[in-house]
């Protein structure tokens, strides 16, 4: 594995993600919503993909195989992200408005540097794509067979547990009320834990590379986002601020992000 060619993909990789953060940048400072920020971290990933199919050396067949999952995955999340933030551009997400309020005069110059940590971020989290895609054997591992049918398991689940929210939130009779149907009876955040799983679907592909054991650093940062900074915590202040009651009981009975059965109080 030519590791000097690896780390020249992640350079120009790295250089296109923050252009385009850059740009996002100055388009969310103009129409003053932060929230476009998500839609553009998602597509960012179809980015690095294009450029680490065409330059990467790997076997065809398995970069073919891995970067139409990453292609298909991160298109399906940054479409829904881009319909769900197109429908109210002139309204930003409670979070961002949080963090304007917290940043006060300095929140557009600490915008610029968190879009630009989301490009960096980008590139990191696509470590294991870059190896997977360096690899020149000829065989597909069993391992890598696992990791597809994970995969599969974690895009159908993502995409059920967004769709069925989003159905919720469209009936005006929801107003004030918490999605507690389909997988949102059993986790309170079922879209996180299938995206992780996604993450944990490219770790298990990435065991048949060559030091493919380090790409575990994705699914772990993925699940210390999710946990600790800009996924559950966030989400659950947001909810708790809007339907206070609601919620609280949501949280006293439902698991918060790994899919389980209801506790009782």
């Amino acid at each position: 594995m030519d590791y000097k060619h690896l780390l020249f993909i992640a350079l120009i990789s790295l250089i296109a993600c923050c252009i385009i953060m850059f740009l996002v940048w100055l388009w969310a400072k103009k129409i003053e919503n932060a929230g476009v920020v998500d839609v553009f971290w998602a597509l960012n990933f179809p980015v690095i993909t294009v450029i680490t199919f065409f330059l990467s050396e790997g076997f065809g067949t398995r970069k073919l195989l891995i970067c139409g999952m990453f292609l298909i995955a991160e298109l399906r999340l940054g479409i829904h992200l881009w319909r769900r933030v197109i429908g109210h551009l002139n309204e930003e997400e409670g979070r961002y408005e949080q963090l304007r309020k917290e940043w006060g005069k300095d929140a557009n110059r600490n915008l610029l540097f968190f879009f630009q940590f989301q490009a960096i971020s980008n590139v990191i989290l696509a470590f294991p794509f870059f190896i997977i895609s360096a690899n020149k054997s000829t065989a597909i591992s069993i391992l890598e067979y696992i990791g597809l049918a994970i995969w599969i398991i974690s895009f159908f689940g993502e995409m059920i547990a967004d769709n069925q929210l989003a159905a919720f939130k469209k009936d005006k009779n929801n107003k004030g009320k918490v999605c507690d149907r389909g997988l949102w009876y059993y986790s309170r955040h079922p879209n996180y834990f299938f995206e992780w799983l996604t993450w944990m679907a490219y770790f298990v592909f990435a065991l048949a590379t060559p030091w493919g054991i380090l790409a575990i650093i994705s699914p772990a940062i993925i699940l210390y986002l999710l946990l600790k900074v800009t996924g559950v915590p966030n989400n659950e202040e947001q909810n708790l601020r809007s339907k206070p009651l609601a919620y609280k009981k949501y949280q006293e009975t439902t698991s918060a992000f790994f899919p389980w059965f209801k506790k009782g109080r």
